[in-house]
């Protein structure tokens, strides 16, 4: 199963945050193949400007310290995330299902509403 980490997911990680449940921490640690969207550097960056959340000044290096790979996006990726229902206004979310469709990746999210799309979840709350 590979996996792309939701952005709140990601962040549970890199800090240890029990936040995270059991069976996606082992996910994670276990699965080779561990993919972290330019969507989620894209929204970690502005609600970083904003105040809105804490993260790691570099996180494209712990990115790469954790062993995952980072995901651009590209034009099928853009074309998908506009062309999905209205299930979800987020658009870094909405870039996640697109990613995570495009891509045959499992989702890791905690938001319930990702599960609305056609794109395997992994629950991570």
């Amino acid at each position: 199963m590979r996996l792309l980490l939701d952005t709140h997911v990601l962040l549970w990680w890199l800090a240890d945050d029990p936040s995270l449940s059991e069976p996606a921490a082992q996910a994670i640690a276990n699965e080779p193949e561990i993919f972290v969207s330019a969507a989620t550097a894209w929204e970690v960056a502005i609600k970083r400007a904003l105040g809105k959340l804490e993260a790691p000044d570099d996180l494209s290096g712990a990115i790469d310290t954790a062993g995952m790979q980072q995901l651009p996006i590209g034009f099928a990726h853009a074309a998908a995330a506009g062309a999905l229902p209205r299930h979800h206004d987020d658009p870094f979310d909405r870039m996640l299902v697109a990613q995570a469709r495009c891509e045959r990746l499992t989702l890791v999210t905690g938001d319930a509403r990702i599960s609305r799309y056609d794109v395997p979840v992994l629950a991570a709350s």
